[in-house]
């Protein structure tokens, strides 16, 4: 289906003009950043092009835990215009604006078709954390009414949206089908035609039911910390980058980006001049899509959630971490990749560990996998390009079953 109209210029902009102002935008992140007096990053100067990123740090939630926890609230980052803090486990605490559409969430729900007509049934939670007020912000944005219900009793859910005559959701994929099943129940129709939803994961059943319904349901990619990721539109072919950030897609536990087409970490650079994220690691895996959308935006694609980038795993008692497997691969130049591989022999844990080398000789390799990984395993070598390229430097073989 090809759209007629989008949320703003930006989305349609030429490549080379889309790279020109994110550069722009990303250097003068860095200068706020810089600036900062508490700043726990250095000044690392002008990028000459984005693909620079890929020589700063990452940044993980764990280390701006640390951060706050030395610079409260928000860990010496140059926090600006910030009407509201938010809470989400660690804890880890965000700022929130109330600028318009500061999540940049509107042009998600303006893709979804949600707009001044529409009264959004905003079921996402207002307490602490900051998603129901990410939703409302993006609900303001493209001029719809918001009735900020929240979670749980479902009953008075079903009674707001017939008394309000709601024609959207805002809320996770599944929470729109207990209101549904709710309304069923009480014998009560609904006015619902469009739901724009995150979260969680919507199952192509659970889209399918929605479609049976008449109603419309699109998926965001958001987190608390950056607001809007990325987002599908009406041609359902993956996820469209949001215009406000820069995404990356590496190898976990590393800052070093996949080739293309490869599944990796998600890294955000935000272009939120109030609230400036360098290279965030989000822990989620995706992959980038070729070419461009069918609706014609011409921003990059992600598949959408692959799992996580976590893949620490506990073999014979120890932690391996995906961050040891990218010390190891470091150690060697001419290691081009490398996977670890969990499995059971008996009662007994046992670990593989395959390298993409040209070496034959696995005995270079034994010392630096001992000092490395604290454990003794198999050594398994292998061709330059023949281990899968599917994210998983740490793959658990073992049935817990």
């Amino acid at each position: 289906m090809q759209d007629t109209t989008y949320f703003d210029d930006l989305e349609t902009r030429s490549t080379d003009a889309r790279a020109t102002d994110q550069l722009a935008a990303v250097n003068a992140q860095l200068a706020r950043v810089a600036s900062a007096a508490d700043s726990c990053l250095p000044d690392v100067g002008t990028l000459k092009d984005l693909s620079d990123l890929r020589h700063l740090p990452v940044l993980r939630k764990s280390e701006l835990a640390k951060w706050q926890a030395d610079a409260p609230p928000f860990g010496g980052l140059p926090v600006t215009n910030a009407a509201h803090i938010f809470q989400s486990p660690g804890p880890i605490y965000e700022p929130g604006g109330i600028s318009h559409d500061w999540w940049r969430m509107g042009r998600f729900l303006h893709a979804v078709g949600i707009g001044a007509d529409d009264t959004v049934q905003n079921c996402f939670g207002y307490h602490l954390t900051p998603a129901g007020m990410i939703f409302e912000s993006g609900a303001r944005a493209v001029g719809a009414t918001v009735l900020p219900a929240g979670t749980g009793q479902t009953e008075l859910q079903v009674t707001a949206a017939r008394d309000i005559g709601t024609t959207a959701y805002a809320g996770t994929p599944d929470y729109l089908k207990v209101i549904l099943d709710k309304a069923d129940e009480m014998g009560v129709a609904l006015r619902i035609k469009k739901a724009a939803v995150g979260g969680g994961a919507l199952f192509p059943s659970l889209r399918a039911f929605y479609t049976d319904r008449g109603i419309t349901c699109m998926q965001s990619y958001a987190t608390a910390d950056l607001g809007n990721i990325a987002y599908e539109s009406s041609a359902l072919e993956g996820m469209i980058v949001d215009e406000g950030v820069v995404v990356e897609i590496v190898t976990p536990g590393t800052g070093n980006p996949v080739a293309a087409g490869e599944v990796g970490e998600v890294v955000v650079t935000s272009l939120n001049p109030d609230y400036p994220l360098i290279r965030f690691a989000t822990g989620d895996m995706s992959a980038v899509l070729p070419g461009t959308s069918p609706c014609g935006r011409t921003n990059m694609r992600i598949k959408g959630w692959m799992g996580r980038a976590d893949q620490t795993t506990k073999i014979k008692g120890m932690f391996v971490r995906p961050e040891q497997v990218a010390a190891l691969v470091a150690k060697h130049p001419e290691v081009t990749r490398a996977r670890v591989i969990a499995k059971r022999d008996g009662e007994q844990d046992t670990m593989t560990v395959q390298l993409e080398s040209p070496a034959t000789n696995t005995a270079a390799y034994e010392q630096s996998v001992m000092d490395t990984l604290k454990l003794k395993g198999t050594l398994e070598l292998k061709a330059i390009d023949a281990l899968p390229k599917d994210g998983l430097v740490i793959e658990d073989q073992r049935s817990y079953d």
